[in-house]
């Protein structure tokens, strides 16, 4: 038999040499979760591992990142008070600002992503202002882009439209460059599928909508070919990275995106991707390390540039001790 493919499979050091995809700690991003207040570190029930802090404990968990390997955050506001416009999402002072300031302060080599949208914001849930239970796309787009401008103030290196309004990413862009922040880029949540994955998230963001579903707004989950459409439309608009979310069920979706588009793309490995496999391996149903892994690899393999994960530091972890293994 001249072709024998198992000649390429024999050991470890063989199949390192012919290995197509691998992850790095420099392809992860660690969504944190910042709130007001004083002392707080609450963990989140449906995320093992995964807490709020407030402002004077964030450091130890940044700390945590940076000794991890991982140098980038993405960063998710909880207020103390909401309205139905969502106005401490733009609050110079407000919690996210803070926080992005605190951060490039005490962490300067730390890339800082600013998530923008309404939802944790607002009193309705929704990622976008409200009249008489319809969701304003156009009326939405200079909120947005007040707190895009506000985060890229304090500091932020990339704000991230969440919100699946249309048009937001040049209007956003519009804002940005009239402000003088023409170095701040837009990471577009492109196709951003209206999923049950997001679970959890909405736990910890404290931001599911009072009423309705998001699913006017965000994609349907059967449709492949919108997505195209989608990122395609924000690529025009002027994004610097474009996304795919969530990302296990959709790495069709990567796929397709990585092979048409030649813009850094970003997959996020949501809230509800982690929590299955924390309930799975606390269950001893699964190895989590090899499972999360092999999870990272597939995203790689699907084309993905940049990882969004709760499991980051974990990750960056396992690397760095397969190195020191090896050496």
């Amino acid at each position: 038999m001249r072709n024998r493919l198992r000649r390429l499979r024999m050991n470890e050091g063989i199949r390192a040499m012919v290995r197509e995809n691998a992850v790095s700690a420099d392809d992860l991003v660690y969504p944190v979760f910042v709130a007001e207040g004083n002392g707080v570190k609450k963990p989140i029930d449906s995320m093992p591992g995964i807490f709020q802090f407030s402002l004077d404990t964030l450091g130890e968990e940044i700390t945590r990142m940076v000794e991890s390997g991982v140098r980038a955050v993405l960063l998710f506001g909880i207020p103390s008070k909401k309205d139905e416009f969502g106005s401490e999402s733009w609050n110079d002072n407000g919690v996210v600002q803070n926080a992005i300031r605190f951060i490039k302060k005490e962490f300067p080599e730390v890339i800082v992503i600013a998530d923008i949208c309404l939802c944790e914001y607002t009193s309705h849930g929704h990622c976008g202002l409200v009249s008489a239970g319809i969701i304003l796309n156009d009326a939405t787009l200079p909120l947005l882009s007040r707190m895009a401008v506000s985060c890229a103030k304090a500091g932020a290196d990339i704000v991230a439209p969440s919100d699946m309004m249309d048009g937001r990413v040049a209007f956003m862009r519009d804002e940005l460059d009239k402000n003088g922040f023409q170095n701040v880029a837009i990471m577009a949540y492109s196709a951003k599928f209206a999923s049950g994955y997001y679970s959890p998230f909405r736990d910890a963001a404290d931001s599911a909508p009072q009423f309705g579903d998001r699913k006017t707004y965000q994609m349907d989950c059967a449709n492949g070919r919108e997505a195209m459409r989608e990122i395609e439309a924000d690529i025009a608009e002027g994004c610097d990275y474009i996304m795919v979310k969530p990302a296990l069920a959709y790495l069709d979706v990567v796929k397709e995106a990585s092979q048409r588009f030649d813009v850094p793309l970003v997959t996020y490995n949501v809230s509800g991707e982690y929590a299955m496999v924390k309930a799975a391996a606390k269950n001893g149903w699964i190895d989590e390390r090899r499972i999360v892994m092999e999870n990272m690899v597939a995203f790689k393999r699907a084309g993905a540039k940049i990882i969004i994960t709760y499991h980051a530091i974990d990750v960056a972890t396992w690397l760095r001790e397969e190195a020191e293994c090896r050496k």
